[in-house]
C-alpha cells in the first residue's frame, strides 16, 4: 500500500510534469495540501514528508490540529462565516474564500496587531450559480478596491472552483482576470486545480494547487459543523 510520502512524491512528479510541459518553472508551483477530515496523525506523516501548509474547510475543525502540530502553515479553504472571522484571523494564516467586503472588514478589525498580515485570496465564481460561493468575475475589481485598503489584510490573488465540465476554460477565464488585475494589486497567487484537475489548472498559469485525495486517500465523511 502507498505511503503518505509516497503519494506526495507521485503528485510532485505530475506538478513538475505538467508545469515542464509548458514552459514554466515547477518551482513556482505551491502544493498545498488539503487535509479537511484527515486526523492530526496523517496530517503529521504529511509533515514529516516535507508538507508545511495545509488546508481546511472548518474553523473549528482545525482547531485541535493546529494545537497538536504547532509550527504549520493553515489556510482556510472553505466559506468562512461570519460568526468564525475572530477564529480565523487569529489562527489561521490565509483564506482563500473572501468574496464579502463585511467578512473583510471583520478579519482585517479582528486579526492581531502581535501576527502578521492576513494573506487573503478573492473567490471567483465562475461557472455563474447563485448557489455557488464567490463573487462574478466582473466584480472582482470593486471587491479588491475594499480589500486593499484595509489594514491587517494581505490581498494576494485569487482562488477558484470550477466545475469539471468546463474546468479548463473557466481556469482560463480566472487567468484572463487575474492578469487584469495583477500590476494594480500586486497579486502574486493564483489559487487552483485539485487532485483531478491539477494539470489543466498550472497549464492555465495556477500558482497554487489544493491537493486532497491524491495524497491522503479518500476523504473521511465531512462534518457539518463550521
Amino acid at each position: 500500500m502507498a505511503t503518505i510520502a509516497d503519494n506526495l512524491q507521485a503528485v510532485r512528479a505530475r506538478i513538475s510534469r505538467a508545469a515542464q510541459a509548458v514552459g514554466r518553472d515547477p518551482a513556482a508551483v505551491t502544493l498545498l495540501a488539503v487535509s479537511k477530515t484527515h486526523p492530526a496523525t496523517r496530517i503529521a506523516q504529511a509533515r514529516d514528508a516535507g508538507l508545511r501548509a495545509f488546508g481546511e474547510n472548518y474553523v473549528q475543525e482545525a482547531l485541535d490540529k493546529m494545537d497538536a502540530l504547532p509550527g504549520l502553515e493553515w489556510h482556510l479553504i472553505g466559506p468562512l462565516q461570519s460568526n468564525k472571522t475572530r477564529l480565523a484571523a487569529q489562527r489561521f494564516q490565509w483564506v482563500h474564500t473572501l468574496d464579502r467586503e463585511k467578512v473583510a472588514r471583520r478579519l482585517s478589525e479582528q486579526r492581531p496587531a502581535s501576527l502578521p498580515p492576513f494573506n487573503v485570496l478573492i473567490q471567483v465564481n465562475v461557472c455563474g450559480e447563485a448557489s455557488k460561493s464567490g463573487v462574478a468575475p466582473e466584480e472582482i475589481a470593486s471587491l479588491a478596491r475594499a480589500v486593499a485598503a484595509l489594514p491587517r489584510l494581505r490581498l494576494r490573488g485569487l482562488m477558484a472552483i470550477p466545475e469539471p465540465a468546463a474546468a479548463r476554460a473557466r481556469f482560463h477565464e480566472v487567468k484572463v482576470a487575474y492578469e487584469k488585475l495583477k500590476g494594480e494589486f500586486g497579486f502574486d497567487t493564483l489559487s487552483m486545480g485539485m487532485s483531478d484537475d491539477l494539470e489543466l489548472a498550472i497549464a492555465e498559469g495556477a500558482t497554487m494547487v489544493r491537493i486532497g485525495t491524491a495524497i491522503f486517500g479518500a476523504r473521511r465523511k465531512e462534518k457539518t459543523a463550521a
